[in-house]
């Protein structure tokens, strides 16, 4: 295993060869998987953080903060790199939610050595519906388990003789799984295969299959497919005809498959706000460095007031998704039970926010964006390449859809001030150590509702009278956006086949919230967070209240509204203060507990 800060020592000694732009640049115009680069990661051990539970103990002790920590430092340099490695965290996942502790050690073992593993879910004709797969496995009564025909033959099990599903003869797969990342590349496949012809929510199964165990023809790696972005990543598929495996690839209980799945997703939907982390690290210092190089009319770009509330209001977004992405990983040991709800938020609102600041510091690059020179070269790729990021794992929609179907129950928790608060704090103070990730009290729907929008009014109350004097506006102004959407929400119901577009907003407006309550918590649980530059008069915190209750500062208000004016001016003026600090940031990551703060 590895640590950010060895990590981050290893990546800068290869900026120059291996992970020099130029390199992976001249990679990703050739489409060429970067090989190299996986190799350096492999040798650092970056996968052991992958693997959750520790040998044979599936109720796991591996911080999921600290691996989103060191995807976020490869994210930085070069998003298809992160992608390519960090897969293997979602394809083992599964195992880690469901499967034996024999499984679970043996795949610790083979991610630990550098093998790769897919997560073998879509396929061509049905893309994120699930419940259509047409990869089928069916109960193989005339032959011992495995290609080789012994009873572990994937050499992951170990109890193949359990009679679990198929019994002692294991099952066939036959199908194809398409657009899956490392499809080609990876030596073991968690797939899901349709076990009940009549599929279904109980129609479905997981299987880890080892490919190299396959006897020739059984299966057959479909063409890289090119891709508008990350186009070195190994997007590709595979065909199985028959493929022979024993019962003990199976994962979970026959039948669990979909239950698996939206359980496991709750975990890889977390981890892929690393991605769009770095990407907002790496833009962020590319427009700073435009910046102060840049000269406008005889002054410097950075000087020139509304350049400067670009970055300020980019700062702040970054932040804000910095602080949801930090509550939700630490989420994942404290309160399980209700990543159903977290995971859905975070994973539609961080890559979401990220998308628009990158967008935002595009117009600001202008078409030095679009150039492969610095200063702003590199722009272009990573503004493509994030893009990605929203569709993984499920895009914006899907989850956006997952949480307002959980909306009537979440509606009714507000009013009811009801949380979790020892896993509430723990998760949002930095410095507490966390408790095993506890599979079994993940569950398909929040029981307890969202505890972090739930404490959201008395946090605020705490910040207007322990927090800096200039929150309590904002705080105001944070419990009456509150109290709307609680009048919004309490009559919702999800309509039968499908939603109207309009409850969309609400689900936005529920990010918000969560995004809200993140910030203060991370406030008051962390007295570090308020020294420095950034903790200096609650900077941080009112620039990220500011930009999440839409002060852009944008000067639109009618004449004579003096509210509207004074809000104008009150954003103006942080985002410009803010604007300081990330120029004046020689680090490649602007982050709240890094050298800034």
């Amino acid at each position: 295993m590895t640590t950010t800060t060895d990590l981050e020592t290893l990546l800068a000694a290869h900026e120059d060869d291996t992970f020099s732009p130029a390199a992976l640049a001249e990679l990703d115009a050739r489409e060429e998987f970067p090989g190299d680069a996986v190799r350096v990661l492999d040798d650092a051990g970056l996968a052991a953080h992958y693997v959750l539970p520790p040998d044979g103990d599936v109720s796991g002790t591996c911080d999921v903060s600290e691996t989103v920590r060191l995807l976020r430092a490869v994210a930085r340099r070069d998003l298809t790199v992160a992608i390519a490695h960090g897969k293997t965290f979602l394809g083992t996942a599964p195992v880690w939610v469901a499967g034996t502790p024999d499984q679970a050690t043996r795949l610790a073992e083979r991610v630990r050595g550098g093998e790769a593993v897919c997560w073998g879910l879509t396929e061509r004709d049905h893309g994120a519906d699930l419940l259509a797969g047409e990869l089928a496995a069916v109960a193989d009564t005339e032959s011992g388990a495995g290609g080789s025909g012994s009873g572990s033959g994937n050499g992951i099990g170990g109890d193949a003789g359990s009679g679990v599903g198929g019994g002692s003869g294991g099952w066939r797969l036959t199908g194809e799984k398409w657009l899956i990342n490392n499809a080609t590349r990876a030596t073991l496949a968690c797939v899901l295969a349709r076990t009940d012809p009549a599929g279904g929510g109980r129609g479905f199964s997981l299987f880890l299959v080892d490919k190299r165990r396959l006897p020739e023809g059984a299966w057959r790696s479909l063409p890289k497919v090119r891709t508008h972005g990350i186009r070195g990543a190994d997007i590709s598929g595979f065909a199985l005809d028959g493929a022979p495996v024993p019962a003990d690839a199976l994962v979970g209980e026959e039948g669990d498959g979909i239950a698996v799945v939206l359980k496991t997703l709750q975990l890889t939907r977390i981890a892929c706000t690393a991605l769009s982390l770095g990407a907002a690290d790496h833009a962020l210092r590319l427009a700073r460095d435009f910046a102060t190089g840049r000269e406008l009319y005889g002054r410097r770009l950075a000087d020139v007031p509304h350049v400067r509330r670009i970055l300020g209001r980019a700062a702040a977004a970054a932040l804000t998704a910095e602080a949801v992405s930090a509550l939700s990983a630490r989420s994942v040991h404290t309160l399980p039970g209700e990543l159903s709800a977290i995971s859905a938020i975070t994973k539609a609102y961080v890559p979401t926010l990220t998308q628009e600041t990158l967008g935002s510091l595009g117009e600001l690059l202008g078409v030095r964006g679009f150039l492969t020179s610095p200063p702003g070269g590199g722009f272009a790729k990573l503004e493509r390449d994030h893009r990605i990021c929203a569709i993984f794992d499920g895009s914006t929609v899907v989850n956006r859809a997952a949480l307002l179907n959980q909306m009537p129950r979440l509606a009714r928790q507000p009013s009811r001030r009801r949380t979790d608060t020892e896993g509430l704090r723990v998760a949002a103070d930095l410095t507490a150590p966390l408790p095993p990730f506890d599979r079994d009290r993940l569950t398909l729907l929040s029981v307890t509702g969202c505890s972090a929008v739930q404490a959201l009014p008395d946090l605020a109350e705490h910040i207007r009278e322990e927090g800096p004097p200039e929150a309590g506006v904002l705080m105001d102004r944070l419990l009456a956006e509150l109290a709307r959407m609680e009048t919004e929400s309490a009559d919702f119901l999800p309509v039968a086949g499908g939603l109207p577009s309009t409850a969309f907003g609400l689900a936005e407006t529920y990010e918000r919230a969560y995004a809200a309550a993140a910030v203060l918590l991370l406030w008051r649980e962390n007295p570090t967070l308020r020294t420095g530059r950034l903790g200096l008069d609650g900077l941080w915190l009112r620039a990220c209240l500011a930009a999440l209750l839409g002060e852009d500062g944008s000067a639109n208000a009618s004449a004579g509204d003096r509210d509207k004016d004074r809000e104008c001016d009150r954003a103006n003026d942080v985002f410009d203060a803010l604007a300081d600090v990330v120029l004046g940031t020689p680090e490649t990551e602007f982050t709240l507990w890094g050298g800034t703060a």
